[in-house]
């Protein structure tokens, strides 16, 4: 989607502090993180949110899974949050399937 502000961090049009990079998906830093650690991956094909995954495009949220275990391991984390707001109600700000990975700090329940 051209005019899809995660569409252009993924293919490089924006620039993004990359925590990883495949075929696949693309992982980078919060702008405005909410944990000491927080970073997003993304699918790198425009899936709008949960409610668009179908059995066509659910392994790239299989793989996106897959690789949140990887990176966490890889930085020592073994506690962590995983997030995806689906819809503006549940407040995604950006219509663009992404998966907010938070650790570094105690995470309450209920989220806000």
């Amino acid at each position: 989607m051209s005019d899809c502000l995660f569409c252009k961090i993924a293919s490089g049009e924006i620039p993004s502090s990359k925590v990883y990079e495949d075929d696949l998906v693309y992982a980078f830093l919060d702008i405005d993180p909410q944990a000491p650690t927080h970073f997003l991956v993304i699918p790198k094909a425009h899936i709008g949110s949960c409610g668009e995954i179908t059995p066509e495009n659910s392994a790239v949220v299989a793989h996106a899974f897959e690789i949140i275990s990887q990176v966490t391991r890889q930085m020592g984390i073994t506690d962590f949050r995983v997030v995806s707001n689906c819809g503006p109600q549940a407040g995604q700000s950006v219509p663009h399937l992404h998966f907010h990975v938070l650790a570094g700090r105690d995470m309450t329940w209920p989220p806000g």
